[in-house]
């Protein structure tokens, strides 16, 4: 058994996520997700789906890109 490393809980079926380099320890994907789903930089929302990536910032889609001031940032409809 492993410890999650967010709840702590020692769980027989915990498993591991391997992520730039680092190995991490969960019991279920809701502690996977608080932990390794990166941050809006406009709205604050955990980015669950694929979100978007401009300049180094994540963004959870287009408005909130295009709300900080990045340009050429379309949604797929």
């Amino acid at each position: 058994m492993a410890r999650c490393e967010v709840c702590g809980n020692d769980y027989g079926m915990s498993f591991e996520v391997h992520a730039q380099g680092a190995v991490h320890v969960f019991d279920c994907f809701s502690c996977a997700i608080h932990r390794m789903a990166p941050i809006c930089e406009h709205c604050r929302v955990q980015i669950i789906g694929q979100g978007v990536e401009v300049e180094g910032q994540w963004f959870c889609g287009g408005h909130c890109a295009r709300a900080e001031g990045k340009v050429g940032i379309t949604d797929r409809v």
